[in-house]
């Protein structure tokens, strides 16, 4: 088995998980290094004493945090004449709909670096007007004196008829020579209809790739001679080289490990319907996968639409260094805001010479006793819980509450209500009832609140994995590497038939083409590589899509798709309805070994051995004496019942009253309410 080095950068923390030549694996979390991410991982490598022959994949944040910073490269647009504003124009959409002064995001490309050429493209892929070459030489002329790094190049229906794309491409790269300029073409990143998604889907590219690749090239150096792969948004992974030039896919990197590895954990116990809930030190990411990975073309980043497959993951801004207030009608506030790793939470002890400590969901957890100042970390990082008490008071006085522990029973309540909205979000709002699922936290604070995040979603079971807080850098150890490939076809179509297919797998063979080509080229056997085929479909006259699996031979693919519109917005048009093809999506997916998960027989259910003391810890706004129980000594077949606390190095795990726990053979904790 090769051996693996799974890497996850998170705001806070960076998480490895080590995967050796027995199967079995180890975990070590750092601090993040946010001026550059590279230095917590090369230094957790030197910790861990990763051998040369490993090979490492790599959640990253460079592109996520570009764009969530407006830090990208000086990027330009070049498009066909009258077509330069779509950035600005966008789409009518209102997030906030009682917002009397809407807001949208500036464009990350500003008005002057908007560049327009002469040709054009009928919708049905005819020729109309040839590209004016002669005005690319003055495009060019432009593109230095502003100091431009990144070029996006997006005219219309190029997913069409690319050559034009590919010609300024060539007079670029002839201008350039040695010189360093990324240039991203539509039609090679998201050859698909609506031209606004299209444009700022390869305008993300542009304005993050020159990053990327700084950024893997100075990573790959220092990792070497180790091989280093990349995490995508979809849940696959890519070579460090591809995952430069296509940076847009990666900007959900870090929070698809994760899903990736719930999913892997859950189905070995026999949970393949989860909901995960993800709580890191800045944000939460919550998932439902209903016995698959659930993927979306139609992803948003930084207010800006990212029509790349992605995992279908919900983000809100609450995590354990979300930073709690009082706004000024009064109320109390948990986040987006986050303390980061630097300076941190107060109970870091990071901000002693600031006026005024800020109090976060991980201070408001030590207050109340969920959170152990010797017990975190393993006992390798101490917390300080004068720093997390004064902040909680002063935030007391804001509220207006006698004390700290009332301040952190609100900040507790409120972050939980945040999260609670992201879970409904993704499972009632979609036609999916929670109770027919399992709740499975990870991330260095996820447990802490799963159980009563559970109580408020009558969610039965809770699964806590073995390596809850670094479970994002395990996925990237079972991950398989993929890439995807689609096409706009735009083809009506009644009731399936065999006369329906010809056409579609004439349109399926170019994709399939590139994609073993691609695959092959990054090291991969083409006989082992599986293709799979979706669409996106719609009733004619609708103008979004579902997508839905297709094979070749099969005829079940419109009734399929009726039953998923169902399902989606609770009603279905007659059979023969008409219907249209709008995409073809084709996947490449290659194997992997994933690690095999040690196993014991199950023992006694006494778990006596595993008390380390006991303490008061505050449930329904009152302290209750709690058993304390170190996770290490826990066995397959020990059983025990809420207040409990469990410490174990990478989380900490809060069990209320009501609450059962049971150790599976695989080392899992189901925990089951019994009320």
């Amino acid at each position: 088995m090769t051996q693996r080095l799974g890497v996850d950068t998170g705001g806070t923390f960076t998480d490895f998980v080590w995967l050796g030549e027995d199967g079995r694996y180890q975990i070590h979390k750092q601090l993040s290094t946010p001026q550059d991410p590279s230095e917590a991982i090369l230094s957790g490598m030197n910790t861990m004493a990763v051998p040369e022959t490993a090979v490492v994949v790599h959640g990253s944040t460079v592109a996520t945090n570009a764009l969530l910073e407006r830090k990208g490269a000086q990027t330009a647009l070049i498009t066909t004449k009258g077509f330069a504003d779509v950035l600005a124009i966008g789409r009518q959409n209102r997030p906030d709909i009682y917002a009397l002064v809407p807001q949208k995001p500036p464009p990350l490309v500003p008005t002057a670096w908007r560049l327009e050429v002469d040709e054009r493209v009928a919708a049905s892929g005819e020729l109309l007007r040839p590209l004016n070459l002669a005005e690319l030489p003055a495009i060019w002329q432009q593109l230095q004196d502003e100091q431009i790094e990144s070029v996006a190049v997006c005219l219309i229906f190029s997913f069409l008829h690319p050559t034009h794309e590919r010609q300024i491409r060539t007079f670029l790269q002839e201008q350039v020579g040695e010189g360093d300029l990324h240039i991203s073409l539509s039609s090679d990143i998201l050859p698909e209809y609506r031209e606004y998604e299209r444009t700022a889907t390869t305008v993300i590219n542009a304005y993050v790739a020159p990053l990327m690749m700084r950024y893997l090239r100075r990573l790959a150096a220092g990792v070497q001679p180790r091989r280093l792969s990349v995490m995508q948004s979809n849940g696959g992974i890519i070579s460090a080289s591809t995952a430069g030039e296509e940076a847009a896919r990666t900007v959900l990197s870090g929070p698809a490990g994760g899903v990736v590895g719930a999913r892997f954990v859950a189905e070995q116990a026999g949970f393949p319907e989860i909901i995960t809930f993800d709580m890191g030190g800045t944000s939460t990411d919550v998932a439902l996968c209903p016995g698959r990975l659930p993927t979306t073309a139609t992803g948003e980043i930084a207010g800006l639409p990212l029509r790349l497959p992605i995992i279908d993951i919900h983000t809100v801004g609450a995590g354990g260094g979300s930073i709690a207030s009082v706004d000024a009608g009064g109320a109390l506030q948990v986040g987006p805001e986050s303390a980061g790793a630097f300076p941190g939470p107060a109970c870091y002890g990071r901000s002693q010479e600031e006026p005024e400590l800020l109090s976060t969901v991980t201070d408001a957890n030590l207050v109340l006793g969920r959170l152990d100042a010797d017990h975190f970390l393993g006992g390798t990082m101490q917390l300080v819980e004068t720093a997390a008490n004064q902040a909680l008071t002063h935030l007391a006085a804001q509220m207006n509450v006698p004390d700290a522990e009332t301040a952190a029973w609100g900040v507790i309540q409120v972050a939980n209500a945040n999260m609670e909205r992201a879970i409904r979000r993704i499972s009632v709002e979609r036609g999916y009832d929670p109770r027919r699922f399992t709740l499975m936290p990870f991330g260095g604070a996820g447990p802490l609140h799963a159980c009563e995040l559970a109580e408020s979603l009558q969610i039965p079971r809770v699964l806590v994995p073995p390596v809850p807080g670094v479970l994002s850098a395990l996925g990237m150890l079972v991950a398989a590497p993929t890439k995807d490939y689609s096409q706009t076809v735009m083809h009506a179509v009644a009731d399936w038939t065999a006369a329906d297919e010809s056409w579609l797998v004439e349109e399926a063979a170019p994709l399939a083409a590139r994609a073993i080509t691609e695959m092959v080229a990054e090291g991969h056997v083409e006989a082992l590589l599986t293709l799979s085929y979706r669409l996106d479909m719609r009733y004619k006259g609708q103008s979004h899509e579902l997508t839905v699996p297709w094979s070749s031979g099969e005829t079940a693919v419109t009734e399929r798709f009726h039953a998923a519109h169902q399902l989606r917005y609770g009603y279905r048009l007659p059979a023969g309805e008409m219907m249209e093809i709008v995409t073809l999506r084709v996947t490449a997916v290659a194997p992997v070994d994933p690690p095999e998960i040690p196993q014991e027989p199950v023992g006694s259910p006494d778990a006596r051995a595993a008390v380390v003391g006991q303490k008061p810890v505050w449930f329904k706004q009152q302290p209750q004496n709690t058993v304390l129980y170190d996770r290490n000594k826990l066995r397959p077949g020990h059983q025990f019942r809420g207040p409990a606390i469990v410490f174990q190095y990478d989380t900490t795990l809060v069990i209320p009253p009501g609450w059962e726990t049971a150790v599976d053979q695989f080392h899992n904790l189901i925990l089951t309410s019994s009320t």
